[in-house]
């Protein structure tokens, strides 16, 4: 599965690092996104969500909803086909314009679905 990590960092003590690590362990297909870096995890980071490859299956947010309202036509336009607000991130009103759009928005934990087998069919 292709997942972009929103907010990727290159801290290893920060959740969306653990995330990457975690995906990445598990075989999934991982693009970090944040404007200030390079590569994170050896892996090459775009600035944002309108430079995504095709076919993203997942976005999971770890930024909050003050960054992410101004991402709304960007999350949508990349078409995933679900949306993960880890806790922190919750944006109702992002979510209800996602919904709206057709992508499915889950409020979870990357890190406890990835850990509880659930991350696929969350």
């Amino acid at each position: 599965m292709k997942v972009a990590v929103l907010g990727a960092s290159p801290n290893p003590e920060r959740y969306s690092n653990k995330a990457i690590k975690m995906l990445m362990a598990r075989n999934h297909q991982v693009v970090p996104v944040n404007p200030a870096q390079k590569t994170i995890e050896g892996l090459a980071v775009v600035p944002d969500l309108k430079s995504l490859p095709p076919g993203i299956h997942t976005i999971t947010v770890y930024v909050g909803p003050d960054i992410s309202t101004r991402l709304t036509d960007q999350f949508i336009a990349a078409k995933p086909s679900r949306v993960i607000f880890n806790p922190g991130s919750e944006n109702p009103a992002l979510a209800k314009s996602l919904e709206s759009a057709g992508i499915h928005t889950v409020e979870a934990c990357t890190l406890v679905l990835l850990s509880t087998g659930a991350f696929e069919s969350a």
